[in-house]
């Protein structure tokens, strides 16, 4: 009599913690760091970082669906590759959009449509930055500013884990553009600093 009662608490534990297991590893992907990168010494007392952008997180915007965040990866990149060396003034990382909008693709009908695989999404990702130095009254030194973009598309018939490869990929391969961007124009306008 005993046993049935415990058999039944045992299993509802069971379901509970693999359910609990399934939240933890929900996407599965890391964050994209840039731990990994020489960091860039600046002559500030400190660096901050601000992000503008607030996703609407409705369609057409998808970002919020993404294993990483793009707006987060901006961030992780102000923190992962700049340094304050310096005794006064500040560096600011702002991060002004990171948005992905999916946008729906035309595709065969009739009987070519029923037997072509095509390509039924495309993702448009944008992710503007800005780096800028301040003197300790306040005012804009010297700033630099980059744009990424990238846009790819997916077929009808892609799993939802594979969707999810491609927003990685996206995000990963954007920020790295974006970080030879911002990093060769830190050193050209910025030398002083």
């Amino acid at each position: 009599m005993i046993r049935l009662p415990v058999l039944a608490v045992l299993f509802a534990a069971a379901v509970l913690l693999s359910g609990c297991a399934t939240e933890i590893k929900k996407s599965g992907f890391p964050q994209i760091s840039f731990a990994h990168l020489q960091p860039i010494s600046l002559n500030v007392a400190r660096i901050v970082i601000e992000n503008r952008y607030v996703s609407p997180a409705i369609p057409p915007n998808v970002e919020h669906l993404f294993p990483v965040s793009p707006s987060l990866t901006a961030l992780n990149w102000g923190r992962d590759r700049l340094r304050a060396v310096g005794q006064s003034g500040t560096a600011r990382v702002i991060v002004r959009r990171a948005s992905v909008v999916e946008v729906s693709l035309r595709r065969s009908s009739g009987l070519e449509g029923a037997f072509t695989r095509e390509q039924s999404e495309r993702y448009d990702a944008i992710i503007d930055m800005m780096v800028e130095v301040r003197d300790t009254q306040g005012k804009v030194r010297v700033s630099v500013e980059s744009t990424g973009t990238w846009s790819r598309s997916v077929s009808e018939n892609i799993s939802l884990r594979e969707r999810e490869k491609v927003w990685f990929s996206m995000i990963e391969e954007m920020m790295a553009d974006l970080n030879d961007a911002l990093e060769t124009q830190i050193h050209i306008h910025m030398k002083d600093w």
